[in-house]
């Protein structure tokens, strides 16, 4: 998730990375809905009784019992999601009033913008200027869309924009942090404690202001709410050249898990439903440059692609956890190999490689360009030169 902007180290490489037309996550949606879908799986069976095929012939026998397997697999996934999260929370979008924090561009504004086409009431919170970047004058089109100027890392910004939310929208029920910096995608040794003190404030310190704010309105109100944490599975895999970055979106998924787990101590789990999201690489400017290990296994997200799966489970009222690509559900799985098969599985993925790629091919688009601009600078000084002769 390297940027151009503010980095202290290389800016990584302006280069787009490649989008296969064919990947796992493509392959393993197909499959989901023919083969292993239980309706499909039971008309097979159908078929063959339409045909007075006997019970006791080994093809009914075998696809009934497939089908019988895929049906028992969902009733019992479904009983385990209630069982882990509860009944879900009454959602009424004429009171609800959505908080996005780090709306002003990629996921956030994803969801936001969408949330504010159906004219939910939406408090955007970002650091940035809506004038930067070119503008957001597409923002006057939502009126129940209110921009709010704050930097998550300060307490007192996040209070004091909370009373203006209150005031102007109502007290928020949906909180979304998507609270990022830019990645420096250097090794722990080249990083500066500048540099380091930045990643945690804005991105660990800003989650636990925003809970101590926004939290307590919704135990208090009946109507509850919902807390979205947007954490990345590299605070799982841990790839090299992402130190702060890695230890801090591990921080956050642990501070949600608390955050979980204290609620249910509460006795408010059946009003206040938490969603942690965890993803891969998404295409949006903190990633610009930075090409995925593997595009096929690993494929870019757009940002709308993981903005509706979160306001899909805002909407139904449910809480759980969303990870993408497909590949990042077997986290479990990556957690408990033996240390010779995940080093394996860590080379042939080119995880710990991405990052040092991106930042030797920035440096050398870095020291081209500006062997063009030394050039050039030349050739004009050479110009006047000529022309003051």
């Amino acid at each position: 998730m390297p940027s151009t902007k503010q980095r202290s180290g290389v800016p990584l490489s302006a280069h787009k990375p490649s989008r296969p037309a064919v990947t796992f996550d493509i392959l393993v949606n197909v499959f989901k809905k023919t083969v292993f879908h239980p309706f499909i799986a039971w008309l097979i069976p159908l078929c063959l009784v339409a045909q007075a095929t006997p019970y006791s012939h080994p093809s009914f026998l075998i696809t009934a019992a497939y089908a019988i397997c895929l049906s028992t697999f969902v009733v019992l996934s479904y009983i385990n999601k209630r069982l882990a999260y509860g009944l879900p929370r009454n959602v009424d979008f004429k009171k609800e009033v959505i908080t996005v924090a780090g709306g002003a561009s990629g996921l956030g504004l994803a969801i936001a913008e969408t949330y504010a086409m159906r004219g939910v009431s939406v408090a955007v919170l970002d650091i940035k200027d809506p004038v930067d970047d070119g503008g957001y004058v597409r923002w006057d089109e939502f009126p129940s869309l209110e921009y709010y100027k704050c930097d998550m890392s300060s307490k007192n910004e996040v209070e004091e924009v909370a009373k203006k939310i209150v005031k102007d929208l109502g007290r928020p029920t949906v909180f979304v942090n998507c609270v990022a910096t830019a990645i420096n995608g250097l090794p722990l040794l080249f990083l500066s404690d500048q540099a380091i003190e930045k990643t945690i404030k804005t991105t660990i310190l800003s989650h636990f202001h925003a809970l101590k704010t926004f939290l307590p309105g919704m135990l208090s109100s009946r109507t509850g709410g919902t807390i979205v944490t947007v954490s990345s599975v590299l605070g799982h895999i841990t790839a090299a050249g992402l130190s702060d970055y890695t230890a801090s979106k591990a921080a956050v998924a642990a501070v949600h898990r608390t955050i979980d787990a204290e609620i249910r101590v509460l006795g408010a789990s059946k009003k206040i439903k938490t969603i942690l999201v965890e993803t891969g690489q998404i295409a949006t400017p903190l990633f610009e440059g930075l090409e995925t290990p593997n595009s096929f296994w690993a494929p870019v997200l757009e940002p709308v692609q993981v903005a509706r799966e979160i306001i899909s489970m805002i909407d139904s009222g449910n809480g759980g956890v969303i990870r993408m690509p497909a590949y990042a559900t077997f986290l479990g799985v990556y957690a408990i190999l033996p240390a010779s098969i995940e080093r394996l599985a860590r080379y042939l993925s080119g995880v710990d490689s991405a990052v040092a790629k991106a930042t030797i091919s920035a440096a050398a688009e870095n020291r081209e360009h500006a062997a063009v601009s030394l050039s050039t600078s030349s050739s004009e000084d050479s110009s006047e030169d000529d022309s003051d002769s």
